[in-house]
């Protein structure tokens, strides 16, 4: 791209008027900068000009096209060269297209018509490189763990060190915490900063997927495997090919199922539902859990075989309590997003505010202080967040239950739903504490989505 942002290219060609025939034809793109060269050598001189593209003749007075093309390549690979020329023979355009040129095209009546498509075939490609090479750089910067996981206290120094550890070899890894504490960000810092952040990071959580539909999820299926089988399904192990599979809420996995999990893991393959053949797989994998999974595997919840294969590296984040100050330093960082976000002015936090910020306990974790500072945001009258804005929901999970004229069927949706909210939708725990099955509760939301 040429400093005034437009599609730079350069058209090298000793016949004028054939020169001025390419140049006018390009030229009728406002985007396309063109800059005309009579022979090879000006234009190598010229490369520190950075063109996207470069129509090389093939028969030049000082040198052939072949040795022009190597030059080019040497300086830049990345300049894409198209080599027109008046001969047609295939041995000299394979032997150019092995050199590099990215297409050999021969000066005939239609030579303006196919040098623009293959032109703006050249721009468009060009154009999703740029994209992605941008959205790696910004993945890169976003998941850097040092500026994206906010905080200087010991026990999150702690966790640093850890991933430190964890992004230097495959070794599976095991993060531990309350719900609201940033497992799947930590999980995510572990992948892009590791030798496979090119490759799909894939999340799942487990806690979300009926029991029954477990190993189509994480296995895939074939078509017709079972009803409504109406196509081939490629399972999460499959998407996280050479990436990483980060399993979220494992301890709510079915204990039925936790037996395939273990042969997979084992074996690195998969058996799609409704089929024979054996998938090779190739993925890192992360857990996490807000669970004791060495208490769950006492219970007889989970299978002590499976625990110990993905036990690994394992990653504790502490509760946001026993984080001091990080307390301050992740308030300060969710209202200055917000703010910008949201295009307001910069606001601070009164010592007032802070004070009464750090007083609390928590349940929530960073979660809970991200939704508490955002809603102070909103409320505050001025540039200051003052100690009236910060307010902390302590009421019981059923506030109010009972001031409205409900039926039994609608009041029974609305407990569901605020313990869904309480418990991070973990269905399978709401289950427990409702002492209700999953397929109610599965029931229940198909019900009301529906209506």
């Amino acid at each position: 791209m040429s400093d005034t942002g437009k599609f730079s290219i350069f058209v090298v060609e000793d016949d004028e008027w054939y020169r001025e025939l390419i140049a006018y034809n390009l030229e009728l793109n406002p985007d396309f900068e063109v800059l005309r060269f009579e022979n090879a050598g000006e234009a190598l001189k010229s490369l520190h000009l950075q063109p996207q593209i470069i129509t090389l003749d093939y028969r030049l007075p000082d040198m052939e096209g072949d040795e022009a093309l190597k030059k080019i390549k040497d300086v830049n690979p990345d300049i894409e060269v198209i080599v027109i020329s008046e001969q047609d023979k295939i041995e000299t355009a394979v032997e150019l297209l092995k050199l590099g040129a990215y297409d050999y095209i021969t000066k005939t009546s239609d030579i303006r018509d196919r040098l623009l498509n293959v032109v703006n075939h050249i721009r468009k490609n060009a154009s999703l490189k740029s994209r992605i090479s941008r959205l790696e750089k910004e993945v890169s910067q976003k998941y850097n763990f040092s500026t994206s996981i906010i905080g200087q206290s010991p026990a999150i120094k702690k966790v640093f060190s850890l991933i430190e550890k964890a992004i230097q070899t495959n070794i599976t890894v095991t993060i531990t915490g309350e719900t609201g504490t940033g497992k799947e960000l930590v999980a995510k810092a572990i992948h892009f900063n590791s030798r496979r952040k090119n490759q799909p990071f894939v999340p799942v959580n487990m806690a979300a997927i009926p029991s029954e539909l477990i190993e189509s999820e994480l296995f895939g299926h074939e078509k017709g495997a079972f009803t409504g089988a109406n196509m081939r399904r490629i399972g999460k192990f499959e998407e996280a090919h050479q990436g990483t599979l980060f399993l979220d809420e494992i301890g709510e996995m079915d204990i039925t199922f936790q037996a395939k999990l273990l042969r997979a893991l084992q074996e690195k393959e998969i058996i799609r539902i409704g089929s024979n053949k054996i998938v090779k797989t190739d993925c890192r994998i992360i857990v996490a859990t807000n669970r004791n999974l060495l208490e769950e595997v006492k219970k007889g919840n989970f299978r002590e075989d499976l625990y110990y294969r993905l036990f690994g590296l394992p990653i504790e984040l502490p509760p946001l309590r026993e984080r001091g100050n990080d307390i301050l330093l992740l308030a300060k960082y969710f209202i200055e997003a917000f703010c910008k976000e949201n295009a307001l002015p910069p606001m601070t936090i009164s010592p007032a505010a802070q004070k009464k910020l750090m007083a609390y306990n928590y349940p929530g974790n960073i979660r809970e202080l991200k939704s508490v500072v955002e809603l102070a945001a909103v409320m505050a009258n001025g540039d200051e967040i003052t100690e009236d804005e910060i307010t902390f929901s302590t009421h019981d999970v059923l506030p109010n239950v009972l001031s409205e004229e409900l039926t039994l069927k609608e009041y029974t949706q609305r407990i569901v739903n605020l313990y869904l909210k309480k418990y991070d939708n973990n269905i399978k725990l709401v289950a427990e504490k409702l002492d209700i099955g999953q397929s109610t509760i599965y029931r229940m939301l198909k019900e009301m989505k529906e209506a």
